[in-house]
């Protein structure tokens, strides 16, 4: 019974910062390369970060230099550390682990930036 439990979302200023958690269960997840994906309404869901099992991270271009993606693999978790964050930012973020063709989806998390 896999699960991917997100937590840390929430309403923030322009300019702000958020640390969004994922904790897995069920898998033994430093065998999984790690994302956070994100989709606003009427938008594709998009990729905003990955690490490898290896440690290795890719950024989307819009958050180069703001956000930070980081692993535990003790703790089984994903983090995203988001600063400087912008309305444009607005989505529900999704994390995600993924081996092979296997994926698995956390339940996503509200991000809302606005003064």
């Amino acid at each position: 019974q896999v699960q991917l439990v997100e937590s840390g979302g929430g309403l923030v200023q322009p300019g702000g910062s958020l640390r969004l958690s994922c904790a897995a269960s069920g898998i033994i997840s430093r065998f999984y390369d790690l994302g956070w994906y994100r989709q606003a309404p009427g938008k594709q869901r998009e990729l905003v970060a990955r690490i490898t099992t290896g440690g290795s991270t890719n950024y989307a271009d819009f958050v180069k230099g703001r956000f930070t993606i980081s692993r535990d693999n003790a703790k089984n978790t994903v983090y995203l550390q988001m600063n400087s964050l912008k309305p444009d930012d607005t989505a529900v973020y999704y994390c995600n682990a993924q081996l092979s063709r296997t994926n698995y989806w956390g339940q996503g998390t509200q991000v809302t930036v606005s003064s």
